[in-house]
């Protein structure tokens, strides 16, 4: 490989000797598309006729009264498929289209990347395949049903915790298989290199498009930028291009699940300790055997017991601060949202906006904090109003 995929010491590549050549085909497409302007010019012409980019960064007044501080979200909630999904599947789907295949499999948690995948696959004229847990298909089942409308085959995997770790697992065997016709579309900044990187590639024009609008409206960078980590693509997305502006800081927040203290939860990077999945090295929730634990969140698309390795970098080197939302936080904050700012977010950004509102008094007035609302929450919607009755209360006032 032309590059080594290193983070500090974590990142890397530890797959099948299988993969390899596969993997070493992808990184030399990706490196030679990155200077090709055709290339280029046909990504921007989807992502901004087909997507709808620029999304809007907005001033959320409700919710900057609430925090103390000017308060800005970046709309990704808007972008085609409701999710910053779309930008990488659109951008990985012409590299498979460039390498000559013709099948596209991916993964998902919350069905948002699969949805994403479908959609570039139909696009394009490329067969889709999509794993996904058991436990997620059956919460998720607007987006199983969109998935499908767009021509994909989803496979449900049973094994395990039936969630997104699991579906990666099947995935991956699934492409040893077949990975002469096949390319993955892998959906965050984990995996095996060169995925973190290609990742934080296609997702990077996030925080591009947050500096480049910020700075027109008010001329200043924000004070922090703050996002919601699973695997971490969105937040790798909306902190890239701030990573060398060491006046800004870089929250990124977990999610706590029933409590760190329940030992119910999927925040990695404050939990867990270093080791290797699905092909790289990074923080992981592990038992002192090193046996994977399996990570719990209300939101399917947070419910990974990994992390991207770059963030775990960046912790390590304190450039990026990581928190924690539980459950009942963030459906407090979904509903928040909803009846404060007449946006309906998705589980996922619910954490962000959580961790937010805690956030009140930590601030000065002028201060600017960026959330990027990475999703929209249609495909939330039976799954948090049933954990809303299911404790009995209607939600945050």
């Amino acid at each position: 490989m032309q590059l080594d995929g290193k983070f500090g010491p974590y990142g890397g590549c530890f797959v099948s000797e299988l993969l390899i050549p596969a993997l070493e085909e992808m990184e030399a497409a990706w490196l030679d598309a990155r200077q090709d302007p055709v290339f280029q010019a046909r990504l921007t012409d989807l992502l901004q006729r087909w997507a709808g980019r620029p999304t809007p960064l907005y001033r959320a007044p409700a919710l900057s009264a609430a925090v103390g501080c000017e308060v800005y979200l970046k709309r990704e909630d808007l972008l085609h498929g409701g999710a910053h999904k779309t930008n990488n599947t659109i951008g990985q789907a012409l590299l498979a289209k460039r390498m000559g295949r013709t099948h596209l499999i991916a993964e998902t948690g919350a069905g948002q990347h699969g949805v994403a995948t479908a959609m570039a696959g139909a696009l394009l004229g490329l067969k889709v395949k999509v794993f996904m847990g058991a436990k997620d298909v059956a919460r998720q089942q607007p987006n199983v049903r969109r998935m499908g409308l767009f021509g994909a085959e989803v496979v449900s995997v049973h094994s395990g915790s039936r969630s997104l770790k699991d579906a990666i697992n099947e995935t991956l065997r699934y492409w040893t298989e077949t990975v002469a016709e096949s390319f993955y579309v892998f959906g965050t900044v984990a995996g095996p290199h060169p995925y973190p990187s290609i990742v934080k590639d296609f997702q990077r024009i996030i925080g591009e498009e947050i500096k480049r609008d910020l700075l027109a409206e008010t001329q200043r960078l924000p004070t922090a930028v703050m996002a919601c980590v699973g695997g971490g693509s969105n937040a790798m997305g909306a902190f890239a291009e701030f990573i060398g502006d060491s006046e800004v800081q870089l929250i990124g927040v977990e999610p706590g699940g029933r409590g760190l203290d329940s030992g119910e939860h999927g925040a990695t990077l404050i939990a867990g300790r270093p080791g290797c999945v699905h092909g790289s090295i990074s923080y992981l929730l592990q038992d002192e055997v090193g046996q994977v634990q399996e990570a719990h969140s209300i939101s399917a698309g947070l419910d990974y017991p990994g992390v991207g390795p770059e963030h775990a970098w960046l912790k390590d080197q304190g450039r990026a601060r990581y928190v924690s939302a539980t459950d009942a936080e963030a459906l407090d904050a979904f509903t928040w949202l909803c009846r404060n700012e007449g946006i309906l977010p998705a589980l996922e950004s619910s954490h962000a906006v959580a961790a937010a509102l805690a956030s009140a008094g930590q601030w000065q007035r002028d201060d600017v904090l960026v959330i990027n609302l990475s999703g929209r929450g249609d495909k939330d919607l039976a799954h948090a109003i049933a954990a809303l009755d299911a404790r009995g209360a209607g939600g945050a006032q």
